[in-house]
């Protein structure tokens, strides 16, 4: 079977994008895991399939599967990459459009500089609904990891989050601790571990070690987790400047129950074919 595909990132994290739209993709967990191999495949963090919306008033059905074949609920920058591959091939002309996910409906915007605006949906933090377990919704909840304590706040932006306060993101042992905050056991679904570092009120530092990934050099919802629990915690004003790795998301939330906005760019770097 061949398989056209493109092969875009948004601030170095990276993607295999295909369209499920014109043509008929259903892919085994290895033969995702086979794409996104960078040494036998094309080489990703995550695949990104665009397909046909199966509810009327969306224009696309949006399905994100990591490098290990697994299917999640959300992505941050792959929502910016979708937005730019629909537009690059021809599949919409509309400059704001309504996709499904596996967590509900999102609805990202071209901007006229390039950039992608993806309202991300509205946080949520009962710790059933991230899932976690928990008795109390409080905003700091303390997590043993390798014989420490840490200080950690959960949120749900689509996807499990985990977001922890360092000092420095360069010294954080994003390595040894992220993946055990990943399969930590009061995450029955896994979670994806953030390390913020505060520069001031309106800009953060940031690195993810993403469920099902490894660490990626951004996270979109990762970033929104991190700015989300940073203003909650009193110690963010929005908008705030978060840089990665890869570059830097511009993230605003107003609080309460408003939905958080998130702007970055999406870049194709090539496309191709692929004989599964």
């Amino acid at each position: 079977m061949k398989l056209k595909f493109s092969k875009m990132h948004g601030l170095g994290n990276d993607f295999v994008v295909l369209d499920g739209v014109r043509q008929q993709v259903s892919l085994s967990p290895e033969q995702l895991c086979y794409l996104a191999d960078r040494h036998f495949g094309v080489g990703c963090d995550q695949i990104l399939l665009v397909e046909k919306a199966s509810q009327p008033r969306v224009d696309f059905r949006y399905r994100i599967f990591n490098a290990d074949g697994g299917e999640v609920e959300q992505c941050g920058n792959g929502a910016r990459c979708f937005v730019r591959f629909v537009h690059d091939e021809g599949l919409t002309d509309k400059r704001e459009i309504r996709v499904e996910t596996m967590r509900g409906i999102i609805s990202p915007r071209l901007e006229g500089d390039g950039n992608v605006t993806v309202d991300m949906g509205v946080p949520r933090f009962l710790p059933a609904e991230i899932p976690f377990l928990a008795e109390d919704d409080v905003i700091i909840h303390l997590l043993d990891v390798a014989d420490e304590t840490l200080e950690t706040s959960v949120v749900s932006m689509g996807n499990p989050h985990a977001v922890q306060v360092v000092e420095s993101v360069d010294t954080a042992p994003v390595g040894e601790h992220g993946p055990l905050i990943e399969k930590h056991p009061r995450f029955p679904q896994r979670v994806n571990a953030g390390f913020m570092q505060i520069v001031d009120r309106h800009a953060i530092k940031l690195r993810v070690y993403e469920r099902g990934s490894g660490e990626t050099m951004a996270c979109g919802t990762g970033a929104c987790a991190a700015v989300v629990t940073g203003i909650r915690r009193g110690l963010l004003d929005s908008p705030v400047r978060v840089t990665t790795r890869g570059g830097d998301l511009t993230i605003a939330w107003g609080g309460d129950d408003r939905p958080v906005l998130m702007t970055g760019p999406a870049v194709t770097v090539f496309t191709g074919e692929i004989e599964l």
